[in-house]
């Protein structure tokens, strides 16, 4: 019985096909829902953080009181996350001028910080250590941090790097399946695989994100925000109910 606390079960989702599929939904409504919030509500970027991290710091709390992995808390969480990164990213980028390179260098180390300082506290950054209230803490740190860097590096691309939002789109999917191969095919550490996954899926929803909604004299469809946030919401909840849904091993 004294190694009972070791066998606590992880209260993140096993890394399954079905998890991207619900990570890149969830990344794209986070942008047309951050943007609906914040542009087509007229809020603006700090008002609209302000909206949305009250819910993110709630659900966060909330996970982390949690005994075991919840499904449609754990993704209400990360789409919290993730429309909260994006006002927080487009209120640095353009209301302090810090730029869409400027804070992506930035954000990119707060996330590298974020993982090194979990890593020399707690030994691991496994998503299959993530059961107790330090490792979750950093978990959602980490997360935080890269939903909002996803943004300001989508928006460099499709932007200043004049891809567009389809030639980033393009981009970040190439990179994806570059780490694919790499999963499938070589020996690199798959934690490490993991969280540049994790990290890359954000400037891809974002992308596809701002295609969906942007003006078409911009590169965009011209979509309605809260309908196209609607439709991805009501897409998420049909996924997260219909795909099984279960905890990732324990380490």
């Amino acid at each position: 019985m004294q190694d009972e606390p070791d066998r606590i079960e992880s209260k993140v989702p096993a890394v399954t096909l079905g998890f991207w599929v619900i990570k890149i939904l969830a990344t794209t409504l986070g942008e047309t829902g951050g943007d609906t919030v914040s542009m087509t509500w007229n809020f603006g970027y700090l008002a609209g953080t302000f909206i949305f991290l009250g819910p993110l710091i709630l659900l966060v709390a909330a996970q982390i009181a949690a005994k075991r992995f919840h499904p449609i808390l754990y993704w209400a969480t990360i789409i919290a996350s993730t429309t909260a990164g994006t006002t927080m990213a487009d209120y640095a980028d353009r209301s302090l001028g810090i730029g869409y390179l400027g804070g992506s260098l930035i954000l990119l180390t707060l996330v590298l910080l974020s993982l090194a300082a979990w890593k020399l506290t707690l030994g691991s950054v496994s998503v299959a250590t993530v059961s107790r209230p330090p490792a979750e803490a950093f978990y959602w740190l980490t997360i935080t941090f890269s939903q909002t860097l996803g943004t300001a590096l989508g928006d460099w691309a499709a932007d200043d790097g004049g891809l567009g939002y389809l030639g980033g789109a393009a981009l970040f999917g190439g990179a994806l399946a570059v780490i694919a191969a790499l999963y499938a095919f070589t020996r690199v550490s798959h934690v490490v695989l993991f969280w540049a996954a994790f990290i890359l899926t954000r400037p891809l929803g974002a992308t596809v994100g701002d295609f969906l909604d942007k003006p078409l004299d911009h590169g965009g469809l011209d979509l309605s925000r809260p309908l196209a946030t609607t439709v991805l919401a009501v897409a998420i909840v049909a996924l997260v109910t219909l795909l099984p849904q279960r905890a990732a091993a324990k380490a």
